[in-house]
């Protein structure tokens, strides 16, 4: 019998941003919840973070939370999730999220967000896993990271098809349907690329 679908999804856990990105949050939430996929989340209760889990548990979705300890308490535990796993660091936080999902969905964030982005979108690029990589962004809030990305195309230093590895989505709808399809191509939800590209990303 196949598992649920798991999904990573990076996003903020700080508490100071417009009340519109929580939603959004929660929104994606509840989309995976009623898909009955499973949350693999960075395991804090606060920000978009929490407002994740709770609506994916709210709607009858399960929930894995992965926190170093050193965040436990900064961005609060979520110890209501399903799953909660304490890691001795952010580098053993990424691996065992990565680890745990079969997809992956940015959301709007900070450093750590946008950290977590570029290191799976690098991999991926590097056929380091065939695990779809996609970015909701409804207010544009990294298209400075996509003009960036851009001119290092333009520029030679890296290759297109490494930029096109990431697909972007500007509703929630957009996003589950760009997710569907990746966990659907050829290299599935779990298989590697083809070969090992070694040229410049």
């Amino acid at each position: 019998m196949t598992s649920p679908i798991a999904v990573a999804v990076f996003c903020a856990s700080s508490e100071r941003v417009n009340a519109s990105y929580p939603l959004l949050a929660a929104q994606v939430g509840a989309e995976l919840a009623g898909r009955g996929w499973t949350l693999v989340s960075g395991g804090g209760s606060v920000g978009m973070m929490g407002a994740l889990a709770r609506a994916t548990r709210a709607a009858g979705g399960r929930t894995v939370g992965v926190i170093p300890r050193a965040l436990a308490e900064l961005e609060v535990a979520d110890h209501d999730a399903d799953e909660l796993l304490v890691t001795s660091d952010m580098r053993e936080r990424k691996s065992l999220m990565d680890a745990r999902a079969d997809a992956f969905l940015a959301l709007p964030g900070g450093i750590g967000t946008l950290e977590e982005l570029l290191e799976i979108w690098v991999s991926r690029s590097l056929g380091m896993h065939g695990k779809p990589v996609v970015v909701l962004d409804p207010l544009a809030d990294f298209a400075l990271l996509r003009a960036q990305v851009e001119h290092l195309v333009a520029a030679g230093f890296v290759r297109a098809q490494a930029a096109g590895e990431v697909l972007w989505a500007q509703t929630v709808s957009e996003a589950f349907s760009a997710l569907e399809t990746g966990l659907a191509s050829p290299r599935g939800r779990d298989a590697p690329a083809d070969e090992f590209l070694e040229a410049d990303l």
